[in-house]
């Protein structure tokens, strides 16, 4: 495997762990993981790598029924982090991380109201449960911007001193 693979990788399981340390509600890595993990890695090392991620840290954490939907979510991101690898910017990896967090708090608020017995399953139910989830949703954002910008920078870093890790260098 080509090293720029195995650094990618490895990051990525980095941050993984980090899930598992105490942190803020909604202040994790995976968001970031997906859209680093889509820019950067061939596609099936894209998709499975952040599924993989979360599973394994579920099965420690504990799994619950908006599951479906939040494993969508970063599908979803992966796609969107896939985009970005066509042309990497500070203000497109920024603004797909925005972008990622407004569909993650999107997706995984609709499972909240879908599944759970808090609110009724109707419109103003639905709005309701956003609107509940909005003081989550500083956490996600600070979160996702954070290891995204840290994933990406510094892996940029990284690859500036280290040839192998360039993309030129796998082409």
């Amino acid at each position: 495997m080509k090293p720029r693979i195995l650094t990618v990788i490895a990051i990525v399981l980095a941050a993984a762990l980090s899930r598992l340390i105490p942190h803020p509600w909604n202040f994790a890595p995976i968001t970031a993981i997906a859209l680093f993990g889509g820019a950067h890695l061939p596609k099936q090392w894209a998709y499975s790598l952040p599924l993989v991620a979360m599973f394994l840290s579920d099965l420690i954490l504990g799994f619950h029924p908006e599951m479906p939907l939040v494993y969508l979510s970063f599908l979803l991101i992966v796609a969107i982090g896939q985009f970005v690898s066509q042309r990497k910017s500070f203000f497109r990896v920024t603004g797909a991380a925005l972008v990622s967090s407004v569909l993650f708090f999107l997706l995984s608020n609709l499972g909240v109201w879908l599944v759970g017995v808090f609110y009724p399953k109707t419109v103003d139910g639905l709005v309701t449960c956003y609107i509940a989830a909005i003081p989550f949703f500083q956490n996600t954002l600070i979160g996702d911007l954070l290891y995204t910008a840290t994933l990406f920078s510094g892996f940029a870093l990284l690859s500036r001193s280290w040839s192998a890790l360039r993309e030129s260098a796998t082409a």
